[in-house]
């Protein structure tokens, strides 16, 4: 059992930048692939970027490639999502997740077995 909180969200300007982070439990963090995706208000849940167990493995959603950067630290057991020139598109509820352990990066939702509470980014224009 994998728990994670997420922490960082809040209103920003257009333009503007913030660093979600994603603490997760366990001491096993290091096996498991994590990924952010983010919800808007009447819409489904997306994708936004993954990273694998070791960090040497990056993918991007189109929407935020270029923009947005997932890095993580195995030794903290936290994963973060730099998000830099934020549009009012990019309004949401950002969730991290966790797959099971030793399973592939992956882009879909289905895939990921845990997932923290949210936390909600506000850009505005």
């Amino acid at each position: 059992q994998v728990q994670l909180v997420e922490s960082g969200g809040g209103l920003v300007q257009a333009g503007g930048s913030l660093r979600l982070s994603c603490a997760a439990s366990g001491r096993t963090f290091s096996s498991y692939a994590m990924g952010w995706f983010r919800q808007a208000p009447g819409k489904e849940r997306e994708f936004v970027a993954a990273i694998s167990w070791s960090g040497g493995t990056t993918y991007y959603a189109d929407s935020v490639k270029g923009r947005f950067t997932i890095s993580r630290d195995n030794a903290k057991n936290t994963v973060y999502l730099q998000m830099n020139r934020l549009k009012p598109e990019d309004t949401a509820v950002y969730y991290c997740a966790s797959t099971i352990p030793r399973k592939p990066i992956s882009t879909m939702v289905d895939e990921y077995a845990y997932w923290g509470q949210g936390t909600q980014v506000t850009v505005s224009s």
